[in-house]
């Protein structure tokens, strides 16, 4: 960039490179979209087509970012996972944060027409999402901050099922329906299910209940005796990767087929068959 007299306002940007050796969760969320889903006539209390785009969008992203490690997503939520050592874009927050942000918005319009072809978007009520990256300092805490988010899935889940029976199949009005549930507890709403409605909650869609879990696949691997809570971050006490190291471990990782899976990740048996996420280490890729 040439020299002007006007370069002296680079001087007022501020850093905003984000602390070494930490987990980077950037969690996206929709903005507005009780009303975005009430303009295209969304299905309550779940609408398996949206779901479905909200997975698309965020494959495309995983595709597009191979420093990504995992992705968890629900409703209208998404966390993108980015290993410790990981130095995209000099860890800056704004460039992580926009890049996904504006990736997933993106996929998500491109996508809309696949799931919603007799509803076409209009200007006026376009989809959007904001964005903010949080740090997290070991693998554990990254694992207990996703297991809220697949808690919090439930919880909302059994509400809005029972909330919208209620309202949809038992005639009741909004109000009235959330009288009807104030100070229940899961057992309660699980009985209001099955004796009014004859609906047995476990046997509901596993992506209702558990959310999405996208990652990439390899062979899955038998596991150790330790945990993967156990499981040390690749880049404790080591030196960073250099860049050439930093680009054979994202070529390998876009040979990988990313997947998205309804699954329970607050058990060790999904972490311990996939050590390859919180270790970085890519896996062996599955036979053809």
């Amino acid at each position: 960039m040439a020299n002007s007299k006007y370069e002296y306002v680079r001087n007022f940007e501020q850093p905003d490179h984000l602390l070494p050796q930490s987990w980077i969760v950037v969690r996206i969320d929709g903005r507005g979209f009780h009303k975005f889903s009430d303009k295209y006539g969304f299905e309550k209390p779940n609408d398996r087509r949206a779901l479905d785009l909200m997975n698309a969008a965020a494959v495309d992203v995983m595709k597009d970012l191979p420093d990504l490690n995992i992705a968890y997503g629900v409703s209208d939520e998404y966390s993108f996972v980015f290993h410790p050592s990981c130095q995209l874009f000099e860890r800056r927050s704004s460039k992580l944060v926009s890049t996904i942000v504006s990736s997933f918005t993106a996929s998500y319009i491109f996508h809309w027409p696949e799931f919603f072809p007799d509803k076409p978007l209009e200007a006026s009520h376009l989809p959007t999402f904001d964005g903010r990256a949080v740090l997290y300092p070991t693998a554990s805490i990254l694992r207990d901050y996703l297991s809220w988010r697949q808690v919090d899935c439930h919880i909302n889940n059994l509400y809005n099922t029972t909330f919208w029976n209620l309202v949809l199949k038992g005639g009741m009005s909004n109000t009235e329906a959330e009288k009807a549930l104030q100070g229940t507890v899961s057992s309660d709403k699980n009985e209001i299910l099955f004796s009014r409605f004859g609906i047995n909650y476990n046997n509901e869609p596993e992506i209702f209940k558990k959310g999405s879990v996208v990652y990439r696949q390899y062979e899955l691997e038998e596991p150790q005796s330790s945990t993967a809570t156990e499981t040390p971050d690749a880049s404790r006490g080591k030196e960073e990767l250099s860049r050439t190291q930093q680009e054979k471990l994202r070529k390998l990782r876009c040979k990988a087929k990313v997947v998205v899976e309804h699954v329970d990740i607050i058990k060790d048996d999904f972490w311990a068959r996939r050590p390859w996420i919180l270790s970085n280490r890519p896996g062996r890729l599955p036979a053809a």
